[in-house]
Parts: structure tokens; C-alpha cells; sequence
């Protein structure tokens, strides 16, 4: 096992970071955000969701920050994803509307968690996305997929790795270019990244499948790790490590504290002398920014422990 020479960082931040925030959070404060982490060096950055608001209120304006970040001076930069995440084939219609870049769509390893989440069954959840497919097929967009609670569900426990497979099998079937493995309740440890990693990739190749890790138990960084010496070269994470799924918290899911830190992954990539394009410094601005105005602490160890030295 060897580690890869470059990885992609996807910036979930101001979608799944802020959709957890119970403060109101201004349209002009997201765009600026976007700006800053793009300014950073980050090429993938989650700019919204476009699900029903009643469910996510802070993603309510994601219409908005779309068109916004196309009409500021300068506009969208190029080479950078600016991706929605489309429950729906409404949603759909409104990210293309909008002029999103690529889409996103989730589905969870869980069928009690899918029940209770969006009140269907897994392979329910999966057949709705079949249009939203078809329609994204025809206008080129590509599209990610994304499955919760890898590795432990809040209702049933441990997750049989298998059943990872089969819902990753079935994202890449209908069109998924790649396929993020959330361990959204962050129980995960090295040993059961790597069984479940190892399971996936016996059916979706390993170059089309991303890490998406929560840091509950603080073991984000060491699955990571794992994930990297796998083959996995995709990782998401959070600016300030900012939000986490809200119906995970919600749902019983004791202390799920939520995303790991993108500076403290930069960190360790720096670290590595592995190459992901992002500077830490003004990320770790961009992090002040959006924590200042939230009116809390950064979630990053790396952003508190620089700035105490500074």
C-alpha cells in the first residue's frame, strides 16, 4: 500500500457546514465564503442544496448564492465545481436553472435511517433518482453520489460493509462518475474504513470512489489515512470543520459531531508531501471568516493551534 501523490479535496462546507447552523446566515455571507475558499486554492467547492426548505432552512437561498456568485464582478472562476445537491427532479430543474456545474444525490446504507430521513426505502430512494439520471444525462451534467452511515447507523449499529456495495454498485449503474462513503456518524475506526473500502472496491473500482468522514470520536484523520493507503485520492471535508447531516444528530446519533476540519486534512497532506493546490493560510482565513460570523469557535485543531502561536 502506498499513498497517492495527489489528492482532491471537495469543500463541503457551504452546503452540509452550514445546513446544520441554526442562526440565520445571509446570502452575501455564503458567496463570500465561496470566494474565499476558492481564493484558497480549493476546486470543488458544495455551494448549495436545492431540497425542500421546510426540511433544511439554511439552504433555502441556495438559488441565490448560485446567482450570485455569477453576477458578482469577476463571476464564477474557471476550473472550479460549483456542485448542488438534487434530491428531487424539482431540485434538478432549479441547479440547472441556476447554471450549478455538476450535481450531487445521496442515498444511505441504512434502511432504517432512509426510512426515518426520507421516508423511503433505499432501493425507493434510488429509483427516484432514475429521471433526475436521465435528465442529467441529456443536459451533460455529471453527477456524484453520496452514502450515509458506511460504517454505523444511529437505529440499527454496525453496517455490513456488503450492503455498501450493493448501494455503491447501484449510484455507479445509474451514472454516478464517483461515489463518497460517509461514515456520518463518525464511528469509524482504521480497521473498519479499510473492511469497508475493501468491500466497496470489489465492485465499484476504487478510482471512482471517494471518503467522506466525520470526526465524532476523533478518528477522522486516522481514517483518512487508512483511506489514502487504500487508494483513495478523494476526500471530503469542512472549512472550520463546520456542520455534519443534521438528521443524524437529530435522529439519535449522540455526539455526532460532524465534518473534519479541511485545514486540519491540509495539514496532514502538507504533512505527507502530498499535493492537494490549496494554501493554508488563506484557508484558515476563510475559516475566521465564516466562524466570526456565526459567533463560534473554529472546529479546526490546526486553525486554533496556529493562531495561539501567532
Amino acid at each position: 500500500m502506498t499513498l497517492p501523490k495527489k489528492v482532491k479535496i471537495v469543500e463541503v462546507g457551504p452546503r452540509d457546514g452550514l445546513q446544520n447552523e441554526q442562526q440565520p446566515i445571509s446570502t452575501e455571507v455564503k458567496i463570500e465564503l465561496i470566494h474565499r475558499l476558492v481564493d484558497a486554492g480549493l476546486r470543488y467547492i458544495e455551494a448549495g442544496s436545492f431540497v425542500n426548505p421546510k426540511w433544511v432552512p439554511q439552504m433555502a437561498g441556495s438559488d441565490e448564492v448560485f446567482q450570485g456568485l455569477f453576477s458578482r464582478e469577476g463571476g464564477p472562476k474557471a476550473g472550479v465545481t460549483y456542485a448542488a445537491l438534487t434530491p428531487n427532479l424539482e431540485g434538478f430543474e432549479r441547479a440547472v436553472a441556476v447554471h450549478a456545474n455538476e450535481l450531487a444525490i445521496f442515498a444511505a446504507a441504512s434502511e432504517t435511517f432512509s426510512q426515518k430521513n426520507i421516508n423511503c426505502s433505499i432501493d425507493e430512494s434510488l429509483n427516484r433518482f432514475t429521471p433526475i439520471m436521465d435528465a442529467a444525462k441529456s443536459t451533460g451534467l455529471p453527477v456524484r453520489g453520496y452514502i450515509s452511515c458506511v460504517v454505523g447507523c444511529p437505529y440499527e449499529g454496525e453496517v455490513d460493509p456488503n450492503r455498501v456495495a450493493e448501494v455503491a454498485l447501484r449510484l455507479r449503474d445509474i451514472g454516478c462518475y464517483e461515489v463518497s462513503l460517509g461514515d456520518t456518524t463518525g464511528v469509524g475506526t482504521p480497521d473498519s474504513i479499510i473492511q469497508g473500502i475493501e468491500a466497496v472496491a470489489a465492485k465499484v473500482s476504487i478510482s471512482r470512489l471517494a471518503v467522506h468522514l466525520h470526526d465524532t470520536y476523533g478518528q477522522a484523520l486516522a481514517n483518512i489515512y487508512a483511506s489514502l493507503l487504500m487508494g483513495i485520492d478523494v476526500v471530503d471535508s469542512s472549512v472550520a470543520g463546520l456542520g455534519g447531516c443534521p438528521y443524524v444528530k437529530d435522529n439519535g446519533a449522540k455526539g455526532a459531531s460532524g465534518n473534519v476540519a479541511t485545514e486540519d486534512l491540509v495539514y496532514m497532506l502538507n504533512g505527507l508531501g502530498i499535493e492537494h493546490g490549496v494554501d493554508l493560510d488563506k484557508l484558515m482565513e476563510a475559516g475566521r471568516f465564516i466562524t466570526e460570523k456565526l459567533g463560534r469557535e473554529n472546529g479546526s485543531k490546526v486553525a486554533r493551534a496556529l493562531r495561539s502561536k501567532s
